[in-house]
């Protein structure tokens, strides 16, 4: 497909390459889907990756001191957050964390409250794990997605209540939580004793200038004590696939709750994951500013090719995912719909609303246009 944005930004083909996104559906479906960007990771990464490789041994691998301190300087130049190596636990992805959190914070029967409609591996954990989903609605405000607070408090108050799951930046509303949003959510956590897990995956893919990533647990003392904060490069720097994510737990009880819990249930990262994260974190600053700038372009382009139809979306403020109202279709299978216009999304009753389709524009300016163009005359 060609290098992009001043040659920074690259996007390669997929097809033939296991990869989930691409394969599949057959190749003349555009696979608009799952999280995942079709741009080939920074070079920083790549040759950190080479480097490691031609060492030729693949033994059992302790995380560096490097790799620590690229995270805490990562916390600390981003948002300007202070957090110290032994807060920090590694893990192997997120989406077994957050099974993990939910199993460790609550037991059976006990309630899970989630702003939603919200992804699905949210809410899956909760559910599997014979919890009671408490399910937030998520209101607009001044064209944002933000919790119904009324509900959110009612939803806290639960007498079985336990624990939060939140998501910041929200996936699939796009929405970069204020310090004030983020105050009254804790203001209830406090008042009815609950934990907070906060999924802060989407951390580094803020769209606007001005905006600003808040960790949860960086709020305040009470903040910190009760909240398990996950994070990973993964989404930003385009290395799923690796498998790296990690904790950061302030309160002594609750790391060592949680650490106990992880002992020989969940691996240690592999070695490549922990080179990639540090090559990632301390040399791609370039890369993802250029990141930034190729998103917000193709952000632009939705908002312009939607503004003669009768979808709506959102003031999206952060991700590559794009949570459009195709309501007035009455659709009964929004994804069988899409794909007959070969065009694959995920639809919206994955996260919670069947009226809605998300759509995954972490790919080339043209590979868009081209699903747009496909989507258009449905729409």
């Amino acid at each position: 497909m060609g290098k992009l944005d001043n040659d920074i930004i690259e996007s390669v083909p997929r097809q033939s390459t296991n990869s989930t996104k691409w394969d599949k559906y057959h190749d003349d479906i555009l696979p608009m889907w799952v999280a995942d960007m079709d741009f080939k990771s920074p070079t920083p990464i790549m040759d950190a990756l080479h480097h490691r490789v031609n060492h030729g041994v693949f033994g059992y691998t302790d995380a560096s001191q490097a790799l620590q301190q690229a995270i805490i300087q990562n916390a600390l130049t981003r948002y300007q957050w202070s957090i110290s190596g032994n807060e920090i636990s590694y893990l192997p992805g997120l989406v077994c964390a957050l099974h993990l959190c939910v199993r460790t914070l609550t037991e059976n029967g006990d309630g899970v409250v989630v702003p939603g409609p919200v992804y699905q591996n949210i809410n899956k954990p909760v559910v599997d794990s014979g919890r009671q989903l408490h399910t937030v609605p998520m209101v607009l405000i001044d064209n944002r997605w933000v919790p119904d607070m009324d509900a959110f408090e009612q939803a806290c108050a639960q007498a079985n209540s336990k624990l939060i799951l939140l998501c910041n930046p929200h996936n699939p509303g796009g929405t970069v939580f204020t310090r004030q949003e983020l105050l009254a959510m804790h203001t209830l956590a406090e008042k009815y004793n609950l934990f907070v897990v906060s999924d802060e995956i989407h951390c580094d893919l803020l769209l606007d200038e001005g905006l600003q990533h808040i960790p949860f647990a960086s709020l305040n003392d009470d903040a910190a004590a009760r909240t398990i904060t996950l994070m990973a490069p993964s989404k930003t720097y385009n290395i799923a696939g690796l498998g790296l994510a990690y904790a950061i737990i302030k309160g002594n009880t609750l790391r060592t709750k949680f650490n106990k819990a992880k002992s020989g249930l969940l691996p240690a990262p592999n070695l490549l994951a922990m080179a990639a994260t540090q090559a990632a974190y301390s040399q791609c600053q370039t890369w993802h500013d250029a990141l930034i700038k190729y998103l917000r372009k193709n952000r632009e382009l939705i908002h312009t090719r939607l503004a003669d139809t009768q979808c709506k979306m959102a003031k999206l403020e952060a991700t590559y995912l794009a949570w459009i109202d195709v309501s007035h279709l009455n659709l009964e299978d929004t994804e069988a719909y899409f794909l007959a216009q070969k065009v694959a999304i995920s639809p919206g009753k994955q996260f919670g609303n069947s009226q809605f389709i998300r759509l995954n524009f972490g790919c080339s300016h043209q590979l868009l246009e081209q699903a747009l163009v496909r989507l258009l005359p449905a729409l």
